[in-house]
C-alpha cells in the first residue's frame, strides 16, 4: 500500500474490488480520500487507510490544477447520492477535475472495465 506521503491533495487513487473492478477517489487536504461510494450509499469522506481497506492503493495522476479546487468540488459533494449509471466513483472523480464526458471517455471507461474484469480472471 502506498504511504500517505506518496499521496498529494487532488491525486486520483483507486483500490480492487470485487475481484476485478477499481472504485476510484480523489485526495483532498488532510489525508483524506473523497469518493462517491454505492456501499457507504453516496459521496463520503474516509481516511486513506478507511479507503485502502488493506487493498493496495493505485494513483492515476494528478489535478492539473489547483488542488484547493479540487478539494473544493470533492468536498461540496459530501452527502451527495450514488447512481451506478450516472454518479458513481468515476463520474465522481471527472467532476472534481472539471472533465466533462465524451463519448471517446464513455466508450474508454467502458473498455477499462471490460478489461479488468477479463484480467483478473
Amino acid at each position: 500500500m502506498r504511504t500517505d506521503h506518496d499521496l498529494q491533495p487532488g491525486d486520483i487513487v483507486s483500490v480492487r474490488f470485487g475481484g476485478v473492478l477499481r472504485h476510484y477517489g480523489v485526495v483532498t487536504f488532510g489525508g483524506r480520500v473523497v469518493s462517491n461510494n454505492g456501499k457507504h450509499g453516496g459521496v463520503v469522506s474516509q481516511s486513506i487507510l478507511e479507503f485502502a481497506d488493506g487493498r493496495t492503493i493505485r494513483r492515476h495522476g494528478r489535478a492539473q490544477g489547483d488542488p484547493y479546487l479540487t478539494d473544493a468540488r470533492a468536498r461540496s459533494k459530501i452527502g451527495h447520492d450514488y447512481h451506478l449509471t450516472g454518479s458513481n466513483c468515476i463520474d465522481f472523480t471527472r467532476h472534481t477535475h472539471s472533465h466533462r464526458k465524451t463519448p471517446w471517455l464513455v466508450a474508454r471507461a467502458t473498455m477499462m472495465a471490460v478489461g479488468d474484469m477479463l484480467k483478473g480472471r
